[in-house]
């Protein structure tokens, strides 16, 4: 195909020289040799617990403290989530918001007791085995006396 205007030739096969290496290796090499995941899904395995640790491993109570981190913030963002579903509710459902909003404020507030009976009274320092330990409190207190949960809503 002829062009008839001289610059619009020049610049097409410029293009085409400068583009044909690149799109070559983007398809033979560089496609085929990715890994298949999205970006923002990064897939850390899971290592063990603080409770699965000898007491002078450090390596793995720092990996049970790195992946106790991680799972607060992943909790923490899911509750985020849930929060702002709840305030988008009550703001698109304004005048009857009790009744409309009902089931997403009880899946945010079952979801709000869960993550205060984990990582709630931990502090700002609050650890795997700081959690461990209240977690283990928390079992014997409620073998004694029953469900916490179901006391403090009476």
């Amino acid at each position: 195909m002829s062009d008839e205007n001289l610059f619009r030739a020049f610049m097409s096969s410029l293009y085409c020289t400068l583009d044909a290496p690149v799109t070559w290796f983007r398809d033979n090499i560089v496609v085929p040799n990715q890994q298949q995941y999205p970006w923002y899904h990064q897939k850390y395995r899971r290592v063990p617990t603080i409770d699965q640790c000898y007491v002078d491993d450090a390596v793995c109570d720092f990996e049970a403290n790195a992946q106790f981190l991680r799972d607060k913030k992943v909790d923490s963002e899911i509750l985020n989530i849930l929060r702002s579903r709840y305030e988008d509710c009550m703001l698109y459902e304004s005048p009857d918001h009790l009744s409309a909003c009902k089931e997403v404020l009880e899946r945010y507030q079952d979801a709000e007791e869960c993550w205060f009976i984990k990582y709630g009274d931990l502090g700002a320092n609050g650890d795997a085995r700081k959690a461990y330990m209240k977690q283990k409190h928390r079992m014997i207190f409620e073998k004694r006396y029953g469900q916490l949960s179901d006391q403090t809503r009476k």
